[in-house]
């Protein structure tokens, strides 16, 4: 093989290597492009999960008040009721 040959044969090889080199470079800032969003999106995830997990407080709170002021005004109507009756029951006799 000439010299001539042997350069020929080796550009070609460091052009192939490089041509390699620069898809291997290119899938990697892809990867790393892919997983900074991934990242991103977990943060996004985390921050929706934190503020449902509040709202969920916050309704469960309210549901409970909700539910007390329920019973409260129940005792009140059942007491009402009761002076009625009574009041029915004397206007009667």
């Amino acid at each position: 093989m000439s010299d001539s040959a042997a350069i020929d044969a080796a550009n070609k090889r460091l052009a192939l290597a490089l041509d390699a080199l620069a898809a291997a470079v290119e899938r990697r800032g892809e990867a790393d492009r892919q997983s900074s969003s991934l990242s991103v999106q977990l943060h996004a995830l985390g921050a929706d999960r934190a503020r449902l997990a509040s709202e969920l407080d916050a309704a469960v709170a309210r549901a409970q008040a909700l539910d007390h002021v329920n019973r409260e005004v129940a005792k009140r109507i059942d007491t009402v009721l009761g002076s009625i009756r009574s009041l029915l029951d004397a206007g009667g006799s």
